[in-house]
């Protein structure tokens, strides 16, 4: 494999989960760790990622959506559908930013649905379905992360009412709180909460911890969670102890 391939691997896998062993990145990507060690120190010379002992680290924004819908996707997949059983038809949604979020406007088709949105993506996905009313939010794109924000989001908001949120998340911390990279995008996401009526988070086991230095909202502004990390994992626990009801994709039952 080509340098430049292997450092284009190396920086999505660490935009994926921020931190990554040489052990494991050498054999994700069948190279011998002497290889990956100068990977790590060409990346680091021209400012992508910082190296700590063992492996490295990326401070980096969340990554394009397109390059992270290409990931975890059977996993994002069994959310979206654990998450569309939960929907009656004639309800109103609104949908987040995100892919996971994304995979659940795929399994939407054909629903007698309000969907409200500002992510591109679902927009695509829904727009030539005409059993689905489609409400987009109006604001500034985001072409990296394919999703309308700002003052107008915020705005249209204020305006409407909602039966469900589905929202993302870029991290989960121990104690529950929903963490996001970018405060730019938190008071979009703030003012979804407050238009819904059961606010449903979608994190797949790769947003424990994750990333993201904002904090969204704390477990007491959620009413589920909707994940395949082990519903032992400490922060489930943290969850379920605030009260939100905590949904693993391989059962049929939500506890908490």
């Amino acid at each position: 494999m080509l340098a430049e391939r292997r450092h284009q691997l190396i920086l999505r896998a660490l935009r994926v989960s921020g931190t990554a062993s040489v052990a494991a990145l050498a054999e994700q990507l069948d190279a011998s760790a002497a290889t990956i060690r100068r990977d790590l120190l060409k990346l680091e010379a021209d400012g992508l990622i910082t190296r700590v002992h063992g492996g490295a680290v990326i401070e980096d924004a969340q990554p394009p959506f397109d390059e992270a819908a290409e990931v975890q996707v059977a996993e994002k997949d069994a959310i979206a559908a654990r998450a569309a059983a939960m929907i009656e038809d004639g309800q109103s949604v609104i949908l987040d930013s995100g892919t996971t979020v994304h995979r659940l406007a795929l399994q939407l088709r054909g629903r007698r649905l309000t969907v409200i949105t500002n992510n591109l993506a679902v927009y695509d996905e829904l727009n030539d379905d005409e059993s689905v009313d489609l409400m987009l939010l109006g604001g500034m794109v985001i072409r990296e992360s394919r999703m309308l924000d700002g003052f107008m989001a915020e705005d249209n908001l204020r305006q409407v009412h909602a039966d469900w949120l589905f929202m993302g998340a870029c991290g989960l911390r121990p104690g529950g709180q929903v963490m996001d990279t970018t405060v730019a995008e938190v008071p979009a996401r703030r003012a979804m909460i407050a238009a819904s009526d059961k606010v449903v988070l979608l994190a797949d086991k790769t947003k424990f911890p994750g990333t993201g230095m904002v904090k969204i909202c704390v477990p007491e502004d959620l009413d589920v969670i909707i994940t395949n990390e082990s519903e032992g994992h400490a922060t489930c626990m943290a969850l379920r102890e605030a009260g939100v009801r905590v949904a693993g994709t391989a059962s049929a039952t939500i506890h908490g």
